[in-house]
């Protein structure tokens, strides 16, 4: 599939006291004709209108590119919405490279998964804290967990501790689906580009945002229906199974292959970090993958935690067996 050619490019001016902030939305999308109408008519009903939006479509073979062709023609000239060609090496890649591509407009940004239902404040409720928390911020909020009809069946929590990045070296406190990034993160995002090897988009915006001493903000605010399905590129992670599965899964080798890519992804833009955060990840570097006491008081001495004690705990149990 060539890049779709935008129909309308309208000007994005500076904002003003009457203009509000122009967003862009990246949505990320592969086969997901479904449920994407759904997402689409969320965006038109969200109470901020000053938005873009621009589709990275990963190889779709269903109905997802007349979905959007279709919703392109129809908001021409109002806005603008541009289709580029993802580059078909997963989750992580399709978004990353759609925020690093050499066109996409400077500004904040709200990522959109393509079977969620937002909220009508989303956007409005995202820019505002995004105004508050700094020049380099990462935004994410609440969601309701849904079946494929959108009947609820969950929501999900904030974090016990405060986002910071020893806690993003271990795990990911930012859905991917709700985050929303600063003009200055952005940026930040284009500078590092895209890593190689990286399990997770969303769990790396949190570590490269906290890494470089940016703002990291979790809203209690529930502002999106999270659809659970087989097709989910990760679901949901509430109740006590699932926090066993987690625990059970930082002593296992995948959840080693994970931090050690995103650990040799970081020393890549080390030079983006704060000083303290990039001697951290050399210190880690250089310590290596030794077990025993010594890999255990490492971590405890670095301040590398998780968010529970159980989670955490299962952490110093693989240090010290030599696990991570």
């Amino acid at each position: 599939m060539s890049a779709e050619p935008s129909l309308s490019q309208p000007i994005r001016s500076q904002p003003t006291q009457s203009q509000p902030t122009r967003v862009t939305i990246a949505l990320a999308t592969c086969n997901g004709a479904a449920h994407l109408q759904e997402q689409l008519d969320s965006y038109l009903a969200q109470n901020h209108e000053a938005w873009d939006l621009w589709i990275s479509d990963d190889g779709s073979s269903d109905g997802t590119l007349e979905l959007l062709r279709a919703f392109q023609i129809a908001e021409s000239p109002r806005r603008e919405v541009r289709i580029v060609q993802g580059p078909q090496r997963g989750h992580a890649a399709n978004f990353l490279s759609l925020l690093c591509h050499p066109e996409f407009p400077a500004g904040p940004v709200a990522l959109s998964d393509q079977d969620d239902v937002w909220l009508p404040g989303k956007l409005r409720l995202a820019l505002s804290a995004l105004k508050d928390a700094g020049p380099v911020a990462l935004w994410g909020a609440q969601s309701y967990h849904t079946d494929v009809a959108l009947r609820v069946i969950g929501r999900s929590r904030q974090p016990r501790r405060a986002p910071c990045f020893c806690n993003a070296l271990t795990q990911n406190v930012i859905s991917g689906h709700s985050a929303t990034l600063s003009a200055g993160a952005l940026d930040l995002v284009r500078r590092a580009g895209v890593p190689s090897g990286i399990p997770h988009h969303d769990w790396w915006l949190y570590q490269l945002v906290s890494g470089a001493g940016g703002a990291v903000v979790v809203d209690p605010a529930l502002l999106i229906y999270y659809r659970q399905h087989r097709s989910n590129a990760v679901g949901a992670h509430q109740g006590l199974a699932p926090k066993l599965r987690r625990a059970r899964m930082v002593l296992g080798r995948t959840y080693a292959r994970w931090l050690g890519a995103n650990l040799a992804a970081l020393d890549r833009v080390s030079g983006l970090l704060t000083p303290e955060n990039r001697a951290l990840v050399a210190e880690l570097r250089a310590a290596g993958p030794h077990p025993g006491p010594a890999r255990l008081l490492t971590f405890r001495r670095l301040g590398l935690h998780r968010q529970t004690r159980l989670t955490t705990a299962s952490l110093y149990l693989a240090a010290a067996l030599g696990r991570v």
